[in-house]
């Protein structure tokens, strides 16, 4: 189709020019290209995996295919040969750091080369990305994606159910994808490129967790797709396909004319048929997996519950597809102490597997039993009979162990624990009952056994992948050997890094769950986590630069799993090869609300010399120093305040809290403030080694700053514009300051930077295949090894970076339950308000103009979006700051900062009839309405909505096609930055 428009593009471009040449007298922003240098880029080994794996999926077709999924940290491949696991999406950016939950995967049984991943992490505020379907023809090595309409749950609760993604294996053309939060079954017929809603399928189901708690307020929805594929014709839709329903009156559903009716399948269990064994428990009926067998008999676990955190019952079932005849097939949960079986139940059964070379051969897995361990059951005749993989001993306190483990690629699985189930046997012994190491496993739903290999079975935990080579040696009364076989896996949540200077001694780390090493090889897994005490999750930890061999830790801890520790905070004195909790030799009180309350998580920082140090716990009770072997409060400083220590001066440390920076000269008892006003709310500071004063801030959306002289005047790095961390590493030859590092924003694009010249220039170092998502809690250089850097991520461990083709040699050295939980905001403050473009515009385009721009709480992470009114809100805000900065964007449109809001109870800023006002034209995003996007806005020029020249961010004013209405609406505030707005009144 011609349009009359396009038949003047070259007056529009005259008109452009002179509209350049009118707005020249304004001054131009520079800008640049990123200048990039090559890295290779690896884990550092902690081994084994260290999260949740939710899923395993073997390819029925192609032998030694398997693939497996995380809950927050990408999905994996494992390499045929050396058996170890590869990454998939470590391509992921910061920006879309929500597509590593894995809510689904889903490998092609006909085109074996075609896999699918259903990607999105949270369903609720956590994030305001939709879900999407990825899809690759080539083993993942790339992928395409198309979004679907609503969120994935990959982190939420019942991430242990599944598959929910499913391809037809006699028509692979065709998937289904069983959607969460009542947002029901959808199909895609053109593998996967589109889709659309079942309409012919209506429960949604109905099943929350706890609708008191947003984290687990969400419907479950549905649970998993199977297909009949037995009875199938190939090259034809599969006729019989069965799904799973959160919905304990009716879970499980059928189709037996390929999709396009569905019905509840006649006489199934439901919660008033389900036989209970817990009465504590909630009535059970939510469908895990579902798995069909080639004599057509479908298998079918439940629990009470969602999973994957607690279930409290749960059955086991078998539906004959050829008679309809349900049936009964729980295992007898727990066994008397002379072996004889008894029906209670303080767990429920998720994983299930079937023998695909010997089709009554069935294993299942307890999802949840935290004493004395999880469960396996096997069974060689239908579910008739099952053989657990452990029983009690003829006496309390003994168990009677079928399995064999070896830890010995990740012995840290021990958990700081004694080795007490090491071998097979009868075992005795109060350990083994209540704490035994390492534990078979659990939130154990991902159970597979090999369908070309009898031998082979795996299963996920919440820490590793489990597995064993002799599965069929249970038969014969053998015992089975289970090893790791997650290596490869690096699904950690890493909250601090520091790479002290300390011979034999790479790196420290801090984790999340998994308390965080010492590690003395890089390519080697530690031999253990951090103990005396050990910590949850490390939070804090520094080290004293003039007597490296003096660090300290601060963390989390659970009184319920570890020894009992009052103040989180360990302190070592030869590197890391020892701990012990401070002990002050005079007595102090912490304050605090509760007696048993424990001082807890936070920053911290040590003197130079080692002598002090200053402790910013994450609860209520403030700050504290440690001084002359005691502990003082320090009331100069605001609770929750990041601090850290000049690297040269023992007496001076700096902190940063409510958009002032800190300073103390007399070793951390005082405070006062250097300098207020500052941009950012909040930011991780650091000093650098060897130059007293010199501390820098990452102000996150405000960008990266630097004092040089303690506070008395700080300075702004020009070009970056987003900075949340920054480390130092060892200078460049002939330079005399060392290398910065920052996970940060420069000309537009987030990513890993190194400068060599003071932060006048930077280098991207990582690249597009290695983004890693969420990479804004550590980073830090080394002071031995110029260009290597060590970059913290949230569900993908600890990756580190080197100049590639630069051969490193590394220090001499001799070597000698944990998923994540996330916590939602709870009741609290609320801001809202209206935005509104400062265009005219016509009543229907004000409902898309109007809608989707962004408010971002800056560095709290907390954000909503615009209704088609303009009206945003953003509630349960319970940080403590004393003002808030709020950024305002939208494809298109200039971003605008308003700083340093007060937000104490209902916080309004802009109303209906007053909006805050936007300004239009900066389609390029880079902070400045320009000859750029003059650029764009002509390429575009004359495009209709619905033809291939139409851009919907240069339809400024949404009627439908980009005209000189657009052209003007730019125009409006040509050379404008985000610097240009005036103060908002609020």
């Amino acid at each position: 189709m011609k349009h009359a428009q396009k038949k003047s593009f070259k007056n529009l471009l005259s008109l452009l020019l002179a509209l350049t040449v009118i707005c020249a007298t304004f001054p131009a922003m520079k800008t640049s290209a990123v200048t990039t240098q090559p890295y290779k880029w690896n884990n550092v080994k902690i081994g084994g995996g260290g999260g949740y794996v939710c899923g395993i999926v073997y390819n029925p077709t192609e032998k030694g295919l398997v693939y497996a999924r995380t809950d927050m940290g990408g999905a994996y491949i494992r390499n045929k040969t050396t058996l170890e696991w590869e990454p998939l999406t470590d391509w992921v950016s910061p920006d879309e750091w929500n597509l590593l939950g894995c809510e689904s995967i889903a490998t092609d049984p006909v085109d074996t080369k075609r896999v699918y991943i259903a990607a999105g992490t949270y369903t609720n505020s956590w994030t305001t990305m939709n879900g999407y379907i990825l899809r690759s023809s080539d083993y993942g090595k790339t992928w395409e994606r198309t979004e679907l309409p609503f969120k994935f749950g990959g982190n939420m609760p019942g991430r242990s159910v599944g598959e929910r993604l499913m391809v037809d294996p006699n028509s692979n053309n065709i998937l289904y994808f069983a959607a969460r939060s009542g947002k029901g079954l959808w199909k895609s017929t053109d593998y996967g490129k589109t889709w659309a809603k079942v309409s012919s399928f209506t429960n949604v189901g109905n099943y929350v967790e706890d609708p008191n708690f947003e984290y687990s307020s969400d419907n479950l929805g549905l649970c998993f797709v199977t297909f009949d594929s037995f009875k199938g014709t190939k090259g034809t839709p599969t006729k019989d396909i069965y799904v799973g329903v959160a919905d304990k009156k009716n879970p499980l559903y059928v189709s037996h004319d390929a999709g396009a009716t569905w019905k509840p399948v006649e006489g199934q269990p439901t919660e008033s048929t389900f036989k209970q064994h817990n009465s504590k428990a909630l009535k059970i009926g939510i469908p895990h997996h579902a798995v069909i067998s080639s004599k057509g008999i479908l298998y079918v676990t439940y629990c009470d519950r969602g999973g994957p955190y607690q279930a409290d019952d749960g059955a086991v079932y078998k539906y004959d597809t050829n008679t309809g005849v349900w049936t009964d097939i729980t295992p007898p949960s727990d066994y008397n102490w002379d072996g004889s079986p008894k029906y209670e139940n303080w767990y429920g059964y998720s994983g299930l597997s079937v023998d695909a070379q010997n089709p009554d051969t069935l294993i299942i897995s307890s999802l949840q039993s935290w004493w004395p361990d999880n469960y396996i059951f096997r069974s060689l005749d239908a579910g008739k009979s099952w053989d657990p993989i452990w029983k009690m001993g003829d006496s309390y306190p003994s168990r009677n162990m079928k399995y064999t483990m070896d830890i010995s690629k990740a012995p840290w699985l021990t958990f700081g624990n004694k080795i007490n189930a090491a071998s097979g046997g009868l075992v005795k012994g109060d350990e083994i009952m209540n704490n035994p190491a390492p534990k078979l496993g659990w939130m154990m739903s991902a159970l597979a056994i090999n369908p070309f290999d009898s031998n082979e079975m795996m299963y996920g935990t919440g820490a590793t992948i489990y597995g064993t080579k002799n599965l069929t040696d249970w038969d014969k009364g053998e015992f089975v050997n289970i090893e790791v076989m997650g290596m490869g896996v690096e699904e950690t949540a890493v909250l601090s890094l520091i790479c002290p200077p300390v011979n034999g001694v790479e790196l420290i780390s801090g984790v999340g769950d998994i308390c965080g090493f010492v590690h003395k090889d890089l390519k080697t897994g530690p031999d253990m986590m951090m103990t005396t005490p050990r910590f949850t999750s490390t939070t804090g930890l520094d080290y004293a630069e003039l007597n490296p061999k003096i660090i300290v830790r601060v963390g989390n801890t659970d009184k319920e799993q570890y020894e009992m520790v009052k103040k989180s905070v360990a302190i070592s004195k030869d590197g890391g090869e020892t701990w012990s909790e401070v002990q002050p030799n005079v007595s102090y009180t912490f304050p605090s609300t509760n007696a048993d309350d424990i001082v807890q998580g936070g920053s911290v920082a040590v003197s130079a010399d080692g002598a002090t140090f200053v402790w910013s716990p994450s609860t209520s009770q403030g700050v504290i120093c440690y001084v002359n072997g005691g502990w003082k409060a320090v009331s100069t400083l605001p609770a929750g305040a990041n601090v850290c220590s000049d690297r040269v001066n023992p007496k001076v440390f700096y902190a940063y809290a409510k958009n002032t920076l800190y300073v103390s000269n007399d070793g951390g008892q005082t405070f006062t403030s250097a300098k207020t006003d500052l941009e950012a709310a909040s930011a991780k500071i650091k000093a650098v080694p060897g130059k007293e004063g010199h501390v820098w801030i990452p102000g996150s959306t405000t960008g990266l700053s630097y004092t040089t002289d303690g506070g008395k005047t700080i300075n702004k790095v020009n070009g970056v514009t987003r900075c949340d961390v920054v480390g130092f590493g060892k200078a460049k030859a002939g330079e005399d300051y060392l290398a910065i590092y920052i996970c940060g924003e420069t000309d537009g694009l987030y990513a890993v930077y190194r400068s060599d010249d003071m932060a006048k220039n930077w280098i991207r170092v990582n690249d597009d295949q290695h983004q890693y998502g969420s990479i804004n809690y550590s980073i830090t250089g080394d002071l031995r090894v110029y260009g290597r850097v060590f970059v913290a991520t949230n569900g993908r461990g600890i990756v580190y970076g080197e100049p590639n083709g630069t051969a490193v040699s590394p220090t001499p050295t001799k070597p000698t339950s944990p998923t994540s939980t996330p916590t939602g905001p709870v009741q609290g403050n609320k801001l809202s308000g209206y935005i509104a473009p400062d265009f005219t515009y016509s009543a229907e385009a004000g409902k898309t103009v109007k809608a989707g721009f962004k408010i971002e709480l800056v560095g709290i992470g907390r954000s909503a979006t615009t209704d088609q009114n303009g009206y945003f809100e953003i509630s349960g805000i319970t940080e403590k700051v004393a003002s808030f900065n709020v950024k305002i964007s939208k494809a298109g449109y200039l971003a605008r900062e308003i700083n340093k809001i007060v937000i104490d109870s209902n916080k309004v800023i802009g109303t209906s009839a007053s909006p805050v006002l936007m300004w239009a034209g900066d389609l390029n995003q880079d902070g400045t309405i320009n000859m750029s996007d003059i650029i764009i806005m002509a390429k575009y020029f004359g495009g209709v909505k619905g033809d291939g020249t139409y851009l919907p961010d240069a339809d400024l004013n949404s009627d439908s096609s980009i005209n000189m209405s657009d052209v003007m609406i730019l125009a409006k505030h040509f050379n404008a930055t985000t610097s240009s707005y005036s103060a908002a009144v609020v």
